[in-house]
């Protein structure tokens, strides 16, 4: 296998070449990120709930299960990740992922131009792990918020940023993303404080 992918573009790159061989399931894709596989898992599940799909019921609830199950094995040090085997086999076809990573190029593009390993000293070590449990704290506040409209956009967007700091080694990013976090958090105890004032 190929380096492992160091920016949004060559993660697109690698889920093309193992389309070239068939159905791209998680399993397949985790592996082949190698020791960058982290950041990925928690900026995909992350921009998926910010999407128009995220709004589907239950569904931010199981992308957090994915970010918690990833952020776990950060926050102890492992270096490659392990998914479930009812996650690891989850796959798309060769045509959708082919298609998924096409529509995707434009967004890879203005990611990588504007996130890029700036600061990376705050990108290992115990800044990883201190990235860990605030996606942890974050991902658990997701259900919650599920109840209310567009709420989990906020912790969601500050996982997403601490994904793609981890994935391009950016320490600036990783400090944006910190801000997001506590700016999320208020935001949810600002929300649990009027449901419960309004209840």
């Amino acid at each position: 296998m190929a380096e492992e992918p160091k920016n949004v573009g060559e993660i697109l790159d690698r889920i093309d070449e193992i389309a070239n061989e068939g159905d791209v399931s998680l399993g397949h894709v985790a592996e082949a990120m190698g020791t960058r596989a982290h950041g990925p898992f928690l900026m995909v599940p992350a921009l998926i709930d910010i999407s128009p799909v995220g709004s589907i019921p239950g569904l931010p609830t199981l992308l957090a299960v994915v970010i918690v199950i990833t952020a776990v094995q950060l926050l102890f040090g492992g270096r490659t990740l392990w998914l479930p085997g009812i996650l690891a086999r989850r796959s798309l076809s060769a045509g959708k992922a082919r298609k998924t990573t096409e529509k995707l190029r434009g967004v890879a593009r203005f990611l990588d131009r504007w996130f890029h390993g700036r600061l990376p000293a705050l990108t290992k070590g115990p800044f990883v792990r201190v990235a860990a449990a605030l996606v942890i704290l974050l991902a658990f506040t997701v259900p919650p918020l599920e109840l209310f409209p567009l709420a989990t956009t906020a912790p969601m967007a500050a996982i997403a940023a601490f994904g793609l700091a981890l994935l391009v080694r950016d320490g600036l990013l990783m400090v944006i993303a910190t801000v997001l976090a506590g700016v999320a958090v208020a935001v949810g105890l600002g929300l649990a404080g009027g449901s419960k004032s309004g209840g």
